[in-house]
């Protein structure tokens, strides 16, 4: 299995439990590993055989941008359904970062790992 990546992709949305949390919008920062056999694309040089990985950014940017959720979780669940459901792809390892939501603390969130990643 092939890894496609996409790193650091900050994103502004509406994520939290406490009441300024759901009035302004803060920055979440994922990355993002998917497996994807990359062989036809790499032996035919055509985007049509590739996980076209602007395609996969612009799509987890308007789905974050206008989500509400209020835990990272559940947001987290949701971007990697997106990914394996539309995109085809088998494993998808997602690390969400809410920057800044701990006091003294320079980073903080969740890494999710769903699929199978030998496929």
């Amino acid at each position: 299995m092939d890894i496609i990546f996409l790193g650091g992709l900050e994103i502004k949305t509406i994520i939290g439990i406490y009441d300024w949390e759901r009035e302004t919008k803060q920055s979440v920062v994922l990355d993002i590993e998917m497996g994807f056999d990359i062989g036809k694309a790499a032996e035919t040089d055509d985007i049509q055989y590739a996980l076209d990985y602007k395609k996969v950014s612009k799509r987890i940017i308007g789905f974050v941008e206008e989500s509400q959720f209020f835990l990272v979780e559940k947001l987290a669940v949701e971007i990697v359904k997106i990914i394996q459901n539309e995109f085809q792809v088998p494993w998808v390892k997602l690390t969400l970062n809410k920057k800044g939501a701990i006091s003294g603390a320079s980073d903080v969130g969740i890494i999710i790992e769903r699929g199978d990643r030998r496929q």
